[in-house]
């Protein structure tokens, strides 16, 4: 084979860093020896894989074609890789992981250090989005994701679940009172999510129905900034018990309308994208959350 791994990776990480030189800081070689990397590649190949011009590089549709390819041949040498380092029950390699901020923030950060003890050669890469993110184009392995699954053609196995309660400051109250019915709510600031919709539909049983439809006072993109709105007084907020446990326990929080809470429970997944057989880094550290999760107050309630 007259191409290199080498060379592979160069084009990978150029298509992927943006330019020549974040694929050198990554791969920690000069960017001159990129340059000259890529230049051996497209003489060996007859053809042109990206132009390049003074403000950015693109690829060709030959070099399209060919990173596609490129891909698969890095991924399978990685996953031979960790099959011989299973053998040695050393799992190791990156391991790219999303969650929404409030789930990273309140659950996999406080595990990381536990996790790297026990894997010492797996390299963790943490990524927050508050929205669903598509696990090829952002080169994802697992993704950690609360609440009902919409995407079939994704692995996913089930971690734990974590009851939805409506929640205020003992500060909030003391200024606006605590209400006594699902239908007070209609005096008080209520604070809810930008989307999806769904997370605004409080399970709350009143008169007319078992769900509750706030119209927000004040509404945020991500729980966690809820979650801070509510400790500072601001109004009424549905979230759940992951990463509110800790904020009641010391009476940060209160939860109210209790006896008119349904329980509903936000099932937590891990979902992971694999045509082959499930990669040794990534089995454990499913089997790793599944083990720890268990042990959580408030997986267990």
């Amino acid at each position: 084979m007259k191409t290199t791994l080498d060379e592979l990776q160069a084009l990978t990480h150029v298509v992927d860093g943006g330019s020549i030189s974040a694929a050198a800081e990554r791969l920690q070689q000069t960017a001159s020896g990129i340059s000259r990397a890529l230049g051996r590649l497209e003489r060996k190949l007859g053809v042109t894989l990206l132009r390049r011009t003074t403000r950015r590089l693109e690829l060709t549709e030959e070099g399209e074609t060919f990173l596609a390819q490129a891909r698969r041949i890095l991924a399978a040498v990685e996953d031979a890789e960790e099959q011989m380092a299973l053998r040695r029950q050393r799992p190791a390699g990156r391991l790219r992981v999303n969650a929404a901020s409030p789930f990273m923030l309140h659950v996999v950060v406080p595990l990381v250090g536990a996790f790297r003890e026990r894997y010492p050669e797996i390299e963790l890469e943490l990524h927050s989005s508050d929205r669903i993110v598509d696990l090829i184009e952002q080169r994802t392995d697992v993704a950690l994701r609360i609440g009902t699954l919409r995407d079939s053609t994704l692995h996913a196995r089930p971690l734990a679940s974590s009851r939805l309660r409506v929640l205020a400051s003992p500060d909030y109250l003391r200024r606006h009172g605590t209400p006594a019915s699902v239908e007070a709510l209609s005096g008080h600031s209520l604070l809810g999510f930008t989307q999806p919709e769904s997370l605004n539909l409080w399970p709350l049983r009143h008169a007319r129905g078992d769900d509750w439809s706030i119209a927000p006072a004040l509404s945020a993109s991500s729980g966690e900034t809820l979650r801070q709105l509510a400790l500072g007084g601001a109004g009424v907020v549905c979230l759940s018990d992951f990463m509110t446990d800790a904020d009641r326990e010391r009476g940060a929080l209160v939860q109210i309308l209790a006896e008119h809470t349904r329980e509903v429970r936000q099932p937590i997944h891990a979902v992971y994208y694999r045509n082959t057989a499930l990669a040794s880094r990534i089995a454990c550290l499913l089997d790793f959350l599944g083990e720890r999760l268990k042990a959580e107050a408030w997986a267990a309630r």
